[in-house]
């Protein structure tokens, strides 16, 4: 069996982050999807569960953080080019999300960073391997 990542995230309204990262281009896994929490499907293995507040409750004795004044995560994507990394911006910031951080250009590796609706914290990057400096 091939190893799959499930990133879980607290949600204030689920339905309204079911439609955001819909907008951004990722769909809903509907096998495990219900009124408490959506599969979204971010790439093959890699699927992000956003669970409402109190479902997400349930799985830990932790207080929920709000993660529009605290960083709980980093999450990072890679996309094939610079250009797919501004749609995905241009993309979050339409569905109600947030242009955080000024883009970073390092020349090998291209940045910018959104805030999702809850303020979770989403690195996009491109990354051309051959072009990394050989000392980092």
């Amino acid at each position: 069996m091939e190893t799959k990542m499930y990133l879980n995230l607290a949600v204030k309204e689920l339905n309204k982050s079911i439609k955001f990262f819909n907008e951004l281009g990722f769909p809903v896994n509907p096998k495990f999807t219900n009124e408490k929490g959506a599969c979204i499907i971010i790439g093959e293995n890699i699927n992000l569960m956003i669970l409402a507040e109190e479902f997400y409750q349930t799985f830990t004795d932790k207080k929920i953080c709000d993660s529009h004044t605290t960083s709980e995560a980093l999450i990072s994507i890679s996309l094939d080019s610079r250009e797919q990394v501004n749609e995905m911006i241009d993309k979050a910031v339409k569905a109600g999300g947030t242009d955080y951080k000024r883009e970073q250009d390092y020349g090998w590796m291209y940045q910018r960073t959104f805030l999702d609706l809850d303020g979770h914290h989403w690195e996009v990057f491109y990354m051309d391997e051959t072009q990394i400096p050989e000392q980092m």
